[in-house]
């Protein structure tokens, strides 16, 4: 998407090679650091979970579009999982009803289409 695009620009600031994400000192941020940077990001935002850590991106991004509809292989594609199985276990929201293939089912045939 053209913001996701316009905010790599600024984070690389015209660089085209290296990390996206530096640290004060110009250098790699590494796992703590983007972990701090993420957390006061969520605080802001006014999101406040207590174990907030970046690969919680992943499984959003990964449930959110298997949410939206997109194929599990799509996803799977997108996420670089060489195994289904793997991104299935990603998306953690798969256990509510409302998301079980047998209701979707009767949903389905409920509607008459």
């Amino acid at each position: 998407p053209p913001a996701v695009s316009r905010a790599v620009d600024r984070a690389t600031a015209g660089r085209l090679s290296g990390p996206v994400l530096l640290n004060t000192r110009g250098r790699r941020m590494d796992r703590h650091a983007a972990t701090r940077r993420l957390r006061r990001l969520a605080a802001v935002a006014g999101v406040h979970l207590p174990r907030m850590h970046p690969h919680m991106l992943r499984h959003t991004y990964v449930t959110t579009m298997l949410d939206a509809g997109v194929d599990l292989r799509d996803v799977q594609i997108a996420a670089r999982h060489a195994d289904p199985r793997t991104t299935m276990r990603y998306d953690r929201a798969r256990t509510t009803l409302d998301r079980h293939p047998n209701y979707i089912l009767a949903a389905y045939m409920a509607s008459g289409t």
